[in-house]
């Protein structure tokens, strides 16, 4: 389907999607949070697409909510009073939706952050599986410098990428961070020359779709439930359980031919 505001481009079992409203940084408004939501619909029904990257056209990655669309709310001050749960929810959009189907997502989602990061943006970036950045990104949390907290699940992922005390950091200032920093802290994953962004995270995710689909999506799912399990026991029987499913592929039976056989496996996610 056609896209205004974004673009999905599909390519050797890699998908990606751009945030393409340039002349705003990549601001969110509601059409748009609909588009990048109808793009992740797209992306998890298609087999043959085996990883995603999002990022962003232009010099910015995403800066989170268009600041006009949040003087709406400011000018109708009568109509915010009223709010009830579900008009929040109908004022913030799909984006909650979509960073949790980014979590549910048995394919691998990576963000390649081509500048700045901020607000909502920042944790668009935060709910992918995987960050490369360019030696150009910044990132800001910024929400209490517009007296709210931040969304786009971020204050639940922060503290799980950089600890507690960094994320308050980050949080209650509100500050500035570069790409060298978000990179000292454990935020991301690498830093690249500019220049080299997409070749590098294309490069990152060709490596990611060569490995069994199957396999691939259950270890994602296994480590995501491992960071909140309680019990070691029972995490390491749902391990079991989950391995031994998998041996009852194809792939998993290629990955043996292929070793035996001296040569690279072709997985068909079967």
């Amino acid at each position: 389907m056609p896209y205004k505001s974004v673009i999905l481009e599909k390519k050797d079992m890699i998908a990606t999607i751009t945030l393409n409203k340039p002349d705003v940084n990549n601001a969110f408004d509601l059409p748009m949070m609909g588009e990048i939501d109808d793009a992740m619909n797209d992306v998890a029904q298609d087999a043959d697409i085996r990883a995603l990257i999002i990022t962003g056209a232009g010099k910015a990655f995403c800066t989170g909510g268009d600041v006009s669309y949040l003087q709406t709310l400011i000018e109708d001050r009568a109509a915010f009073s009223r709010t009830t749960i579900g008009d929040a929810v109908r004022r913030i959009g799909t984006m909650p939706t979509t960073v949790l189907k980014i979590r549910n997502m048995v394919k691998p989602v990576i963000a390649a952050v081509n500048g700045v990061a901020a607000g909502g943006g920042m944790g668009l970036a935060l709910a992918c599986d995987m960050r490369i950045i360019s030696d150009k990104a910044r990132f800001s949390t910024i929400f209490i410098k517009r007296g709210v907290i931040p969304d786009c699940a971020a204050t639940f992922n922060l503290p799980r990428l950089v600890g507690m005390a960094k994320a308050c950091e980050l949080v209650l200032t509100g500050r500035v961070i570069s790409a060298q920093e978000a990179e000292r802290i454990g935020l991301v994953n690498m830093v690249v020359p500019h220049d080299e962004l997409m070749k590098a995270t294309r490069e990152f995710a060709a490596e990611i779709v060569q490995n069994p689909p199957l396999a691939v999506g259950l270890a994602k799912a296994a480590l995501y439930r491992g960071l909140d399990a309680e019990d070691i026991g029972a995490h390491m029987d749902y391990e079991n359980y989950t391995q031994n499913a998998l041996m009852g592929t194809e792939d998993f039976q290629e990955g043996i031919n292929s070793f035996f056989e001296k040569r690279e496996p072709v997985f068909k996610g079967k």
